[in-house]
């Protein structure tokens, strides 16, 4: 059972974040408006309703049939006209930036529910096309639904000007580097959810190795699934690599504090999430080296744009002040068990070296960065006394020192 759920919830995270989920749900939804209203229309109220309303009431078939071909035509070619827009929107993040941030592009919800909401209608429509037929001695002819589709397509066409100016916000740097780091703040928030610092070391001995079964990057593991094997085997784990780090097929994972047989290790290994591609909300440390590679990509002879490594830059020190003062869990444990899992979580220094780091080996000649590394490092110095930082700042101070002399 605890296979089949683990592979249920793989699968529904596959689901829900593909692009085609909320245009495939809301497109149901009118396919079921539709239907709801074609019976209302021919029901003992949409007749009486079409009686009192005159103009309600469309007799001629051939006339029916152009305002749903004219209304299919027009919402086909706003679609394709504005994922088109979508395409070369994600094409210049890509080149610009990095096609890392794709997902954030991809996956926005505003997007996918406009790409439903015109598909929709024109399910919708074709459905209305396939009730109009002949009967003993008249066109069965469905007049309130075009009507409620002609209001729909109104609508459609302010969404289209709404998401004009919505696409054009969306390419701008700044917001990009803003979604970016409010996903990565969401997830260390809920991760890091100690005020303290805790390093509480292992008391045992490893008399056992969990390897990969397969290639892939190392995302944390399954709590209930992980707490149920201590459980029932009596045992204790120390993780070897901390989150986010990639784990080839074979290596170990984790070391544990009794022999396991093989059937133990396999059961061990459903508890381990090892991904293709990284999550945010599952290691926040992805959305930093994100920010870090926008900085990178920013600061090539290609692109040469120091403004938008100032922006990343501030945004790796608002997180990197956050962390400095909340901290990751160091086990995993039930509270009635004396067995744990031991994380392997990177510290404040580890994250800081990472992140900006290689920002001013690569944009240490630019002046602009070098007085916002002064001012944001001389803040994040009064938060938390990481050698680190004190180091950077010594480097900038002295480079900018020498810049002054020179010039």
């Amino acid at each position: 059972m605890d296979k089949i759920r683990i592979w249920l919830i793989a699968k529904y995270q596959i689901i829900i974040s593909s692009i085609a989920f909320i245009p495939a749900f809301i497109s149901l939804g009118f396919l079921i408006l539709a239907a709801l209203v074609f019976l209302v229309d021919f029901s003992d109220f949409g007749q009486q309703l079409k009686s009192d309303i005159p103009w309600l009431t469309i007799k001629d078939p051939s006339t029916a049939r152009s305002v749903l071909g004219a209304i299919a035509g027009g919402i086909i070619s706003l679609t394709v006209f504005s994922f088109s827009m979508v395409m070369i929107v994600l094409s210049q993040a890509a080149s610009q930036m990095s096609n890392r941030v794709l997902d954030k592009l991809i996956g926005n919800r505003f997007q996918q529910t406009v790409l439903g909401i015109y598909i929709g209608t024109i399910v919708y429509t074709f459905f209305l096309f396939t009730t109009i037929r002949e009967t003993e001695d008249a066109f069965q002819i469905p007049s309130i639904s075009i009507f409620l589709l002609t209001i729909i397509t109104v609508l459609d066409i302010f969404i289209f000007i709404y998401f004009l100016h919505y696409i054009t916000q969306s390419v701008k740097y700044n917001v990009i580097i803003d979604r970016i780091k409010s996903s990565t703040f969401d997830g260390m928030k809920d991760f890091c959810t100690s005020t303290e610092e805790v390093k509480e070391a292992s008391d045992f001995a490893a008399l056992s190795m969990i390897r990969a079964s397969r290639s892939g990057i190392f995302e944390g593991f399954d709590d209930k699934e992980m707490l149920d094997f201590l459980s029932k085997n009596k045992c204790s784990m120390l993780a070897i690599y901390p989150m986010g780090t990639f784990i080839l097929r074979g290596q170990p994972v984790l070391k544990c504090s009794r022999n396991l047989d093989e059937v133990q290790i396999t059961n061990a290994l459903q508890g381990i999430n090892l991904s293709n591609q990284e999550f945010v909300n599952r290691n926040y440390e992805y959305g930093f080296r994100q920010l870090s590679e926008i900085a990178l990509k920013a600061l090539s002879p290609g692109i040469n744009d120091p403004g938008t490594a100032i922006l990343s830059l501030r945004a790796l020190a608002d997180l990197l002040g956050f962390r400095a003062l909340h901290f990751p869990p160091t086990t995993l444990s039930k509270d009635d068990l004396p067995y744990k899992i031991y994380r392997k979580e990177l510290t404040f220094d580890e994250l800081f070296i990472g992140a900006i780091y290689p920002i001013w080996d690569y944009g240490k000649e630019d002046r602009m960065l070098n007085q916002e590394f002064k001012l944001l490092l001389g803040q994040l110095s009064l938060v938390i006394a990481s050698p680190p930082i004190m180091k950077l700042l010594s480097e900038v101070h002295k480079k900018i020192a020498d810049d002054f002399s020179e010039g």
